[in-house]
């Protein structure tokens, strides 16, 4: 019997009870939905999950190659990292030398006074406002008025830059000094700052 001879809607339900007498070609029909139902259902049961553990493995594979390559390449500069860790623990250990501490303050006070009056400046106000913490040091602001002429004022701004320690001056203030004719008032703030270890911290707090 040839395969374009059988007509399915003549198959009776009931005839599948005796499949084994049916025709071969039926038989060989059955077979095949029989093969393609059971793989289409492991397919869907087994294989669709296996789908997504497959993507979620290579999804995680790429993010572990992205890590490795991250790591990797820190790894090759290990060396330079460390050159560069010297360089700024050296660089930092030299500015911790520039902030005086708590009994090198009077001596810059000194200092700086000095080098107003060595600059020829009338020193009118000298008032050291203390200590005012920040994060590891301390900001040490002093509130100065002087009068000068201006080359007097460059001198003195020179001589507080060449101190061994460090200083900054800030909100600068210069007007005419009405009593002293070709004379100006400089009003300033010089701050020095001072490192503070835990326990100094501890005190200022």
């Amino acid at each position: 019997m040839a395969l374009s001879e059988i007509n399915l809607n003549e198959i009776d339900i009931n005839d599948l009870k005796d499949v084994g007498s049916a025709p071969l070609v039926v038989r060989i029909i059955l077979v095949i939905l029989i093969c393609v139902l059971v793989a289409a259902a492991g397919y869907f049961i087994d294989t669709t999950s296996q789908l997504k553990q497959l993507d979620k493995v290579e999804r995680q594979e790429t993010e572990l190659k992205k890590v490795f390559d991250e790591k990797q390449a820190k790894a090759a500069n290990l060396d330079a990292y460390k050159q560069q860790l010297d360089e700024m623990k050296q660089s930092f250990g030299a500015l911790l030398r520039q902030l005086p501490n708590k009994t090198e303050i009077e001596t810059l006070l000194t200092d700086i006074s000095q080098t107003g009056i060595s600059s020829g400046l009338e020193i009118q106000r000298f008032k050291p406002k203390g200590l005012e913490p920040k994060d590891f040091y301390a900001e040490y602001p002093i509130e100065l008025k002087v009068i000068g002429r201006y080359h007097e004022f460059a001198q003195f701004v020179s001589g507080v830059a060449a101190l061994p320690r460090i200083v900054t001056l800030r909100d600068i203030e210069i007007q005419p000094e009405k009593d002293e004719g070709v004379k100006l008032t400089m009003e300033l703030t010089a701050v020095t700052y001072q490192y503070l270890d835990e326990s100094e911290l501890e005190e200022v707090e």
